[in-house]
Parts: C-alpha cells; structure tokens; sequence
C-alpha cells in the first residue's frame, strides 16, 4: 500500500485537475479565480463534470480563452436540481462578483412609474423609488419622458390633479389648470363631486390598456345625461371623448391588430459591432408604445470568444455573439423584476430562459423572435434604435480615444494600454468662503469614472483660502494611496490635474514633496489671457516650461472636459451643503415630537425655517400644537 503524498507537495495545477476529475454529471455553477483570488469568469452547466473539463482538454493556444485558462488558480461549483435554476444562480453571482470574462450589464432598475395616489382624490404623479401599497403604481416606463407625457394625456382627457397635497390642503381657489381644462379642481368645495372618482377609475384602465372599454363607459354617461336634459354634464363628456379619441389616434392604437391583444409587451434588439454591443428595449405598456432605452454591455469581446470556444455544453459554436449578448441582458435584467408575458426579441434564445422567467414570474413567459404585423413593426423600429444608439457610442468612444492619444502625445507620456490611462482632477469650490468643499473627478477608460467620485468637506482653514483648501484635500487623498502604492496595494494616477495656475500647483508640489511622489504628476490648468475659453495653458510642477495646446485641440478638449466635470462636481455640492447650513432643515427635522404635520405648520405660520429660528419662544408656543415644552426644545436647538 503505497504511502498518501502530503497536500502541500501536490502541484497546484494537478490539484485543480484531479478536482475537475471529481465533479459529478449534474447540473450546477462553477467559478474560476485567478491566483489573486479575483474571480475569472462564472458559467453553468447541465453536466458540470463535462463541461469544465472541456476547459483543460487542450490546449487552447493564445486565445482569450487560453490566456483565462492559463491563470485559473482554483475553482468553485455549485451543485443544483435544473439547469432553470443553474442559468437564475450563474447571473445572481455574475452581478455579485463582476467577472472579467462575462457579459455584464449594469444594473439599473430605476424605472420611473406614473404614480396615482391613495388620497381621497386621487393625484397623479411621476415617480421613482420603493413602492408603498397605499398608492398605485403604473409602468415601468423607459424614460422620465414617457411619464410626462402620460401624465399630460391624463390632465387633457381625465383631469386629474397633480399638485402636491400641502398644496391642495391649503387652496381657497383653483389654480391656472383648472382655467385651461387641466384639472377638475378638487381642491376647493366646488370641484369635489362625484364625477372626480369615475375620472380616476377611467385613467386607471385607460393606464391598464382597457381604452375600448373607457370610451364605451363615457359613451355610456354622455347618453344618460342627455336623457336626463342634462346637457352641460353631457358636453363635458363629449369632450372627453373627442380628447381620448385624438390620443388614441395619435397612438396608432388598431384593436384589430396586435396592439389590441399586446398590452404590455418588451421588445429586445441586439446589434453587436467594434467589439461593443447595445441591446435596445422598448416597452409597450396598457397596448401603447412607450418609447425606449439603450443598455451597453461590458466584457463583450472576452465573453463572446469564451462562449464560442466552449463546446462542451450550452451555447453551441454557432452561437452568435448576438444571442450571447441577448440571453445575458434578458437573465440579469429580468433578475427579481417584472417580466411581461411576452418578450419579441431579435435573436432565437434559448427556450430554457422562458422556461426559467416563468418559473420566477410565476406566470407563462413567451419569446418570439419572428414576429408579424404590428410586433414586426414594433421590432424593426427598436432595432433601428439600437443601430443609432451603436453608432452613436462607437462615435463617441472614438473621439474619447483620440483624444486621449492626443493628450499623451502632447505631454509625451509613454503608455502601453491607453485604456488604463488614469486621471484625477481637483477642484475647490465656495461662496466668499462659506461652505467650502473640494471635488475629485477621475477619468480612465476614455471615459469619466463617476462612481469613484469623491468630495471632501473642508473644515479649520479661512474662508476663502483656496490654496489651504487644495493642501487639505490632496494630504487626505494621497497620504493614504503613497502608502499603498509603495506597499504595490494601490495605484497612483498617471496624471493630478488642478484646477488653477501657479499658486495652486507650487501648493500641490509641496504637499507631493512631503509624501515623496512623483512630481511629474503634477499638471495646473492655468487660464488664459481675459479668462478665455481655448486659451488655457499647462502648468507643470517639475519645472517644465509652459503648455499651449491649441485652441482646436484634441488635447485641450479632453483636459476642459475634465477640468468642467471636477467644477460642475465641486459646484453642485457646495450649494447642497450651503443649502443645508442656511434652512436648518436637518435641525428642525431631527427634533423629538416634531412630525412632518407640526413641521408644515411651523413652516407655513413663519414663512420657512428662517423664520422659525427668527421667532421668540412664545411665538413658536403659540402654533397649534406645539406646547410651551416643545418650543423650547425648537427654540434651543436652532440656535
């Protein structure tokens, strides 16, 4: 009997094979991390044994695939009853974990919905977030836009208030919408009639796509009041009739065609080119198209060459990167949201992803990827958009990459990769010293990097002293990342732009002297003669002379367009933190016994928080509501 061989003596490599050997012929999940424990790529399978040993059967060359296989250090499955549930766990971690060989999506559910509220009369409103079951709640649409124009046709044809209700509380006369036909005026003695609520019940169903049935219902009312000599009622409904049938008209509704049957349908087109995709959704909601939206996927080009060289299981080699592209919007997209009951897409998937959507859906979910009549119609003018929305990045990006190129050649950096070519830009930003605060923009990938955005609030300096306010936030930013990049745990950038000439660079050089980083980082965006747009110049900490790019420069351009985020950055929240120091609204709000009923109550009897802080003990005691205690307490906190 031959003696076990210690574990630590075992290669690694033989130790991932002789795991692959051991995996069982079930369906599961697997995932490869690299020897820095980041994870590789997240896949499934229906046999999981086959299918990752499909991986290291050959040798796959310098391939994409090669070169991921070459630097798995271990691996990681997960065992499950179907391949439904495998494709549902495959995209949950694929969103958790970001692997850089998978198609990944980001992920924005945040659809806006037309909202109509729980109150007694009802009001309609635009509406993004949690949703309460007090209200309803009707989309989601594709953009702010299309629920604008909703709540328009709703005020037209239903004329149902939109004002907030500390408004409507608070009215003694109708407002301007009320004289124009936008509102039946609810909000004074007059407009509260029972005809308000039948208004509500018609835009609901007129939301839900029942328009046939809303026209037959005011027909209906617009008879019985004529019957009843009731003619003026009998007008009123009249013309809300005409209003609804120029809507419908303008919609293209034809109940004698697929609109009628398909009230809330997604239509799903995918074009791939330049190594970039978009898949375009539009949505039909209620039977009318509400317009649509552009996703960009990452990681395309590695995916799809994974994906095409993996023969083992799922995706076969005729797979097209479209499909691929399609398959992994439509698992993580639909990942814990609503799902239509029918998704028209451009490309054939794969009939276990209807089967997986229905099972979480818990209704039946159908594809259909030839359409007739008006689906068709619906499909080919999404895949329009994706055409335009395509053309348009690839555009953009283009441009984005010469004028990075431009920017290295100008100042004569050398780089290997332009796409991870890092800069950080500053800037401070103040009104005459009050509520000063800094900004950091970061740019990388030819693109601005927003979630690595940072503002930095500057406290124990003068007001105004901008070059005191630059030391602060370049000590707190890079005192931390020196250490780490000496460690080789972080990464410096390749280029610090300030915002500033002379001054702010000498202050941004001895802050780099004491942390002993490169000064050749350093780079000031001076202005130029008159404040001039185009004549701005560079400004070096190394001692290098002067910069001019050109009024017409690439270079330029992407330096401006940097240096405008970090002041648009900075400027934004400088006035939100202004904001806030000067209402007090955070003070009022966080004092015990005061509700949002009292806070109406006060703001309303002093005009505003100001007004508040400006009033005696006695004055604010005297409110309804708020005892001698309770004012005090006020009193005492906003001063």
């Amino acid at each position: 009997m031959s003696e076990a061989i210690p574990a630590e003596t075992i290669d690694p490599r033989e130790r991932l094979l002789a795991e692959v050997a051991a995996l069982p012929l079930l369906p599961g999940v697997y995932r490869y991390f690299d020897a820095q424990d980041q994870v590789l790529y997240v896949g499934k399978a229906k046999n999981l044994k086959r299918r990752v040993s499909s991986y290291f059967q050959k040798d796959h060359g310098g391939t994409r695939i090669g070169l991921m296989v070459g630097r798995i250090a271990r691996m990681e499955t997960t065992v499950v009853r179907t391949e439904a549930e495998a494709l549902l766990l495959e995209n949950n971690l694929i969103k958790a974990l970001n692997p850089k060989f998978n198609i990944l999506f980001r992920d924005d559910k945040s659809y806006p919905y037309l909202k109509i509220s729980g109150h007694e009369y009802p009001r309609v409103s635009y509406y993004r977030g949690a949703v309460d079951r007090r209200h309803r709640y009707f989309g989601p649409f594709p953009n702010a836009w299309a629920v604008k124009e909703s709540i328009q046709l709703i005020q037209k044809v239903f004329q149902l208030r939109t004002c907030e209700d500390t408004v409507f509380n608070n009215r003694s006369r109708p407002c301007l919408l009320h004289q124009i036909r936008r509102c039946s005026a609810p909000c004074v003695p007059e407009g509260r009639t029972p005809e308000y609520a039948r208004d509500v019940r018609h835009a609901e169903r007129f939301l839900l796509g029942e328009t046939q049935e809303v026209m037959d219902g005011l027909q209906a009312q617009m008879m019985a009041h004529a019957e009843r000599l009731q003619f003026e009622q009998a007008a009123e409904i009249r013309n809300q009739i005409t209003s609804l049938a120029k809507v419908l008209q303008q919609q293209a509704v034809d109940e004698n065609s697929a609109t009628g049957r398909d009230r809330d349908v997604d239509i799903l087109a995918v074009r791939v080119q330049g190594g970039r995709a978009c898949v375009n959704l539009a949505m039909v909601r209620g039977g009318r198209h509400l317009g649509d939206r552009a996703y960009f996927p990452k990681h395309v080009e590695e995916a799809t060459a994974v994906l095409l060289d993996d023969e083992a299981d799922g995706p076969s080699p005729q797979a097209s990167p479209e499909r691929q592209v399609l398959e992994a919007f439509m698992t993580q997209h639909y990942l814990d949201a609503q799902v239509p009951s029918l998704l028209i897409v451009s490309e054939e998937v794969d009939p276990l992803l209807a089967e997986a959507l229905s099972a979480q859906s818990g209704g039946k979910v159908t594809t259909q990827a030839q359409p007739r009549g008006q689906r068709r119609i619906w499909l080919e003018m999404a895949c329009k958009g994706a055409d335009l929305a395509l053309a348009r990045l690839l555009s953009e990006e283009g441009s984005q990459q010469a004028r990075t190129r431009a920017l290295l050649d100008a100042l004569d950096v050398n780089c290997e990769d332009i796409a991870t070519f890092r800069i950080e830009c500053f800037d401070i930003s103040h009104t005459a010293g009050e509520s000063t605060q800094a900004s950091c923009v970061v740019f990388q990938n030819h693109q601005m990097q927003s979630s690595e955005y940072r503002r930095y609030n500057i406290e124990g300096i003068t007001g105004g002293d901008d070059y005191a306010a630059m030391r602060q936030v370049l000590t707190r930013r890079y005192s931390k990342l020196a250490e780490a990049a000496q460690l080789g745990t972080g990464r410096l950038p390749d280029i610090v732009l300030v915002d500033g000439g002379k001054g702010q660079v000498s202050m941004a050089r001895s802050v780099f002297e004491e942390l002993g980083l490169d000064l050749s980082l350093i780079i000031g965006v001076e202005k130029g003669e008159g404040r001039k747009v185009g004549l701005e110049e560079l400004v070096f900490a190394d001692g290098r002379e002067k910069v001019y790019l050109g009024r017409d420069s690439a270079a330029l351009m992407l330096v401006a367009q940097i240096r405008d985020e970090a002041h648009r950055f900075a400027i934004t929240g400088m006035r939100a933190r202004r904001a806030k120091v000067r209402t007090g609204s955070s003070k009022l709000e966080d004092v015990a016994g005061i509700g949002p009923k009292k806070r109406a109550q006060l703001l309303q009897r002093f005009g505003g928080v100001r007004g508040v802080a400006q009033a005696s003990v006695d004055e604010i005691a005297s409110v309804k509501g708020i005892g001698k205690e309770l004012a005090e307490e006020i009193y005492r906190v906003l001063h």
